[in-house]
């Protein structure tokens, strides 16, 4: 179906006004559609298309029904809005007729207005009569009450005295805010108020003396007098109650003078004060000596007592809220904390600084004194941190192991002194049950080291460690390896054993070896006549130079035999090694040169049997063969002992590869005893050894690299002459 123009036209304007009445007719006439649709859609549903028109009439009708009533409703509400609204504008221009004559009569009358000023005056003067005629009982009574109170105050009736302290300030305060409220307030009233009412100033100063001074002596009142403690925090509860009230209602009331008065802020540090005053106040010169564990003894026992007042009898006396068991206890150890880091401050002794830090780590936490039965649990300091910083306690262990250090080695220098002396008396020094020399020094310096260690590890882990570093430095001059194992800590004092560290095993080492060079010496000088004749034709004919040399070296080794076996070996060694290198040493002076084959027969028949001889003794003395240098004495006698000089070459070869670090001088000073080398032989030998050069093998023990070979002597010169 299809609209006509004139339809279209029509709807044009409506559809402008109206766009949602077309969109709901569209949908309207869609519906429809799709509903006859469905309906029409089979030829037997059109024999009931009269039902569905009758139907459909009756409902029309119905919805035009309602839309009339609807409408009709709704236009006679205009109706009757419009009727109201005409009603309306005549009473408003009623209403500005009517002001408009007001406004004229009151400009015709604002000369009588002036007139009023005289009243509004008397009106002001009349307040300020009732004001006065309100309060003028209570204020001529003020002097009478101010003196009453402070009856009451000298008689120490503080909760009676409060109470007419509090009248006098109520009167005074409603007094300057009926002012303050009127407006009327100016200085000159204030300064009048304030001066009749004086006699509080002095009341207040008394009333807080007595206060201050029941709080001070707190710990002892809550036993012999908890009343008088109990009224003081009675008195201050209620003022902290009007502080409150005042403070809540400022923003529409005025805050009297002195207000807010803070007296439980006031409680808390008097209270601290009083602590601070009565435990943490004390000089250097009062804790020398002794004095410093007295202090921290003292401490330990009045806080410890205190503590228990606090918990058993002041909790009793204080309001829940004030938490008196916690705060007491944080005062306590902030002060506590305050004080000890004043005395770690001073210039303390290592004993102090051990006194102070055992107390701080071990005393205050103990069963004996926070963490006493009687505290707990109300008392509980973990949550309060350390009472000494970390970094402070490092700084005292230091300062610790500086003082022990210097003590240490002013003590070890006097016992070396003394020892010292010791060992130069006409007596035999002290042997032990086995028959070897002895010196007490190192077990004395052991025993020393080892306390010092063991009482470091009294206080903690890393002090110890630091203690035992120290002694490791200090063992450098001092002991031997032997010694050193009763230091290692064990399972009292460290969970793990530990090596000596490499730089003291040097320096011990170091040690032996000079104390060895210092005995060798003496046996060197004892050798140094004998080989002053070697070689020699006396030395060639008989065999007295080497026994008396045997001798000589038997009294040292008897001698030697006095000191233990490590260093005893050591001692050993180190002979047989200085008697061969002298040995070889004076050989190399060229004193004798054999001129024959006899004499080099000779010659190295006597090298044979004296390094015989010498090997005999030392491996008595307990030196085994293998362990002894005299064997290149043996090696050289074949060299020497050589009848044909053309095989130098291949003997030499032998004897470098037996002993490396033998050089071409070396060499050639010994090849000059034999008296026959040829320069040929000599060249050839030389050249022999740089086509063959030798490398020191793995742990080679040196021969001859400690042998200086003497250089050749100069040719003696006359002047103006030739070179002789």
């Amino acid at each position: 179906m299809g609209m006509s123009a004139e339809e279209e036209d029509s709807s044009s304007p409506k559809d402008e006004e109206w766009p949602e009445v077309e969109k709901a007719e569209k949908l309207a006439r869609g519906a429809a559609l799709k509903w006859a649709s469905g309906v029409f859609y089979h030829p037997d549903k059109l024999e009931g298309l009269g039902h569905y028109w009758r139907r459909e009439t009756q409902r029309n009708n119905s919805i035009q029904s309602r839309l009339k009533s609807t409408v009709q409703s709704y236009l006679e509400g205009v109706s009757a809005g419009l009727e109201q609204l005409c009603m309306a504008t005549d009473e408003v221009q009623s209403v500005c007729q009517d002001l408009g004559t007001v406004q004229w009569n009151l400009l015709g009358s604002a000369e009588c207005f002036q007139n009023l000023e005289q009243l509004r005056a008397v009106v002001t003067d009349h307040v300020q009569l009732g004001l006065v005629v309100q309060s003028l009982p209570q204020l001529v009574s003020v002097h009478e009450l101010l003196s009453q109170t402070l009856h009451l105050l000298h008689d120490q009736h503080l909760l009676e005295a409060h109470a007419g302290l509090m009248v006098l300030e109520r009167l005074r305060d409603n007094t300057l805010s009926q002012l303050h409220h009127s407006d009327l307030l100016n200085a000159q009233d204030l300064d009048i108020v304030e001066s009749y009412f004086s006699g509080l100033q002095k009341v207040n100063e008394e009333l807080t003396r007595q206060l201050w001074n029941i709080i001070g002596r707190s710990m002892k009142l809550v036993h012999e007098d908890p009343a008088l403690f109990v009224s003081a925090v009675r008195i201050i509860e209620r003022e902290e109650n009007i502080d409150a009230l005042f403070l809540d209602t400022r923003s529409h009331h005025f805050l009297p003078p002195g207000r807010p008065k803070s007296w439980r802020q006031k409680f808390y540090q008097v209270l601290q004060e009083t602590i601070t005053v009565a435990h943490f106040q004390a000089s250097h010169a009062d804790m020398k000596g002794p004095g410093m564990a007295r202090h921290l003894a003292a401490l330990q026992s009045n806080i410890l007592a205190e503590l228990c007042v606090v918990k058993d009898l002041m909790v009793q006396c204080c309001p829940v809220h004030y938490n008196i068991v916690n705060v007491c206890t944080i005062m306590y150890h902030q002060g506590l904390s305050s004080h000890l880091q004043d005395i770690l401050s001073w210039d303390l002794d290592k004993q102090e600084i051990f006194i102070v830090l055992d107390w701080v780590l071990h005393v205050y936490h103990s069963p004996e004194m926070m963490s006493h039965p009687d505290l707990l649990p109300e008392v509980d300091v973990s949550t309060l941190g350390p009472l000494v910083p970390p970094e402070v306690v490092d700084h005292m262990e230091r300062k610790y192991v500086v003082k022990v250090r210097g003590n240490m080695t002013e003590w070890m220098q006097r016992t070396l002194e003394v020892e010292y002396k010791e060992w130069f008396r006409e007596e035999e020094p002290e042997m032990d049950h086995q028959g070897f020399f002895q010196s007490a020094l190192p077990v004395i310096i052991m025993q020393m080291l080892n306390e010092n260690i063991r009482v470091a590890s009294l206080i903690t882990d890393s002090l110890q460690q630091k203690v035992y570093t120290m002694a490791m430095d200090e063992l450098e001059t001092f002991l031997a390896s032997s010694s050193i194992c009763s230091l290692h800590p064990n399972g009292d004092l460290l969970s793990e054993p530990r090596e000596i560290p490499t730089s003291l095993k040097a320096a011990l080492d170091r040690t032996q070896k000079k104390a060895c060079q210092l005995l060798l010496e003496e046996l060197l000088v004892d050798l140094q006549p004998l080989y002053m004749q070697l070689p020699s034709r006396k030395w060639l004919s008989g065999s007295q130079l080497v026994n008396s040399t045997c001798e000589v070296i038997d009294k040292y080794v008897r001698d030697f035999a006095r000191v233990r076996k490590p260093i005893f070996k050591l001692l050993l060694s180190e002979s047989e090694h200085l008697v061969m290198s002298q040995y070889l040493r004076a050989l190399m002076q060229k004193k004798l040169v054999c001129k024959s084959e006899e004499e080099r027969s000779q010659f190295s028949h006597r090298l044979l049997q004296d390094a015989t001889q010498l090997g005999d003794l030392f491996h008595s003395l307990g030196l085994d063969k293998s362990e002894q240098t005299i064997e290149v004495i043996v090696a050289l006698q074949e060299l020497i002992r050589l009848k044909d000089p053309a095989l130098l070459s291949l003997e030499v070869l032998g004897f470098v590869t037996k002993y490396p670090d033998i050089s071409d001088e070396h060499v050639s000073a010994l090849l000059d005893l034999r008296g026959d080398v040829s320069k040929e032989v000599r060249n050839m030998v030389m050249e022999m050894m740089a086509q063959n050069p030798q490398a020191l093998p793995e742990n080679y023990q040196p021969i001859f690299s400690n042998i200086l070979v003497p250089g050749p002597e100069l040719p003696f010169c006359l002047r103006k002459g030739k070179c002789a």
